[in-house]
């Protein structure tokens, strides 16, 4: 079934509600899920025994952040299976139910102090259950306002909810940054840590209580009424989209050289190399992400005017050579101002993620596209995500350049995925 909504439309008054409540989600998840990490090590010192080794306890801090990373796949099989089944609207519902309990659960939690043995073990649960929420939020997120969307507009539509779960990031920092600015280092360890987690229970109550007004997609719909759901989704996501997988995949590799390589890891490296104050690396990560949020938005915008196969192969070509330019920059040159430029320049063109969405909704068919969209997607964000912080610290240790020949690659794959989208539209216009 194709999506039968007409090609020449504006976005509405509907619209714009649906995506705007879409990505308020988006933002509010991704904030409850990434604001774990700015607060690891106090998270260590409260959660673990005081006697354990400074780095034990770190390590297992960071090993409970990655149990929702390792969560996703689980998380986005089952809820996409639900969502193809029984509903997008319910199943969105379900996911931000899962991320809100506990987070808000987490700003409350006893620490090992009063509890013992039972904080950590209650604190693995909870990233364990926000991994589930999130590796169906997003997919979900992006069927949803597919869905919803005419083609014409898609691009845009994709490009502002992918922003704006990039700005849960950036809402992340900003609150950690603020956090840190109010409270001297007793104040937080005693208490004030708890402040964001509180609030992003609070959030995303407000934003259960927003979507309760969302309209389910007439294209599932629709399915429902010519019976053309499918009982097991992901079994024919096997049988019939083996390709639409693999490329799927390769497109979520680079969304995570974007996300996780680009915006978390690649502002340690600076650290480490340049002389400049630390709290200089943390606003021009800030400014990183907002350029990130605008270049998902502009290649969005060109994907609706030049074509999704055209607009990716001009962003992963320009993300390659900008990658390189920004490291080469990196290592040769003694003017901080001018490798800051750069990296805000590359972090636009990270925009490229964008088609990750993008790609997948074209490929999969209405009737599995959130079982073989999630399927893949998490699957590969769990591989490529959760190995890209030791790659990339072996690769920079070897030679640091290599972090952005490893950039550059995912540019290239962007660039066959371009022509494979080309071919791929062909095809079905002949049917």
């Amino acid at each position: 079934m194709k999506n039968s909504i007409p090609k020449s439309r504006l976005l509405n008054r509907q619209d714009i509600k649906t995506l705007s409540l879409s990505s308020l989600g988006g933002t509010l998840e991704f904030y409850d899920f990434i604001i774990f990490v700015f607060f690891a090590q106090t998270i260590a010192h409260l959660f673990y025994p005081a006697t354990l080794d400074p780095f034990l306890s770190t390590l297992n801090t960071y090993g409970t952040f990655a149990a929702g990373y390792f969560a996703r796949p689980l998380g986005g099989i089952v809820m996409a299976h639900l969502g193809d089944k029984n509903g997008r609207k319910n199943m969105f519902m379900l996911s931000i139910l899962l991320m809100v309990i506990p987070t808000f659960l987490m700003g409350i939690l006893p620490t090992y102090e009063s509890i013992g043995y039972f904080a950590p073990i209650i604190l693995l649960l909870i990233r364990i259950f926000q991994g589930i929420a999130i590796g169906g939020e997003l997919p979900g997120a992006w069927v949803f306002v597919c869905e919803h969307t005419h083609k014409n507009r898609l691009g845009f539509s994709i490009g502002v909810l992918t922003s704006c779960v990039v700005g849960g990031i950036l809402l992340g920092s900003i609150v950690a940054f603020c956090i840190n600015f109010i409270f001297d280092s007793r104040e937080i360890t005693q208490y004030a840590w708890r402040i964001p987690f509180l609030l992003g229970g609070l959030f995303g109550i407000i934003s259960i209580f927003l979507r309760r007004y969302l309209h389910e997609t007439p294209i599932f719909q629709e399915m429902k009424r010519s019976d053309s759901l499918v009982k097991i989704p992901i079994k024919k996501v096997f049988q019939t989209a083996k390709i639409n997988i693999m490329i799927s995949m390769l497109s979520t590799w680079i969304l995570t050289g974007c996300i996780v390589v680009l915006i978390l890891l690649v502002p340690n490296i600076m650290k480490s190399t340049l002389s400049t104050q630390e709290t200089h690396i943390i606003l021009i990560q800030m400014l990183a992400i907002f350029s990130l949020i605008i270049g998902c938005i502009l290649s969005g915008g060109l994907a609706d005017k030049i074509g999704i196969s055209k607009a990716c192969i001009v962003f992963s070509f320009a993300f390659a050579i900008t990658s390189l330019i920004f490291f080469y920059t990196l290592y040769h040159c003694n003017d901080n101002k001018n490798i800051f430029m750069w990296y805000v320049i590359v972090a636009f063109f990270a925009g490229v993620m964008n088609f990750t969405p993008l790609t997948m909704l074209c490929i999969f068919p209405p009737n599995i596209r959130f079982s073989g969209l999630s399927f893949s997607y998490n699957l590969a964000y769990a591989i490529f995500g959760g190995f890209a912080p030791i790659l990339v610290v072996n690769l920079n240790a070897y030679n640091p350049i290599l972090v952005g020949y490893y950039l550059a690659f995912l540019g290239v794959i962007g660039i066959f995925i371009g022509i494979f989208i080309y071919f791929f539209q062909k095809s079905e216009e002949t049917r």
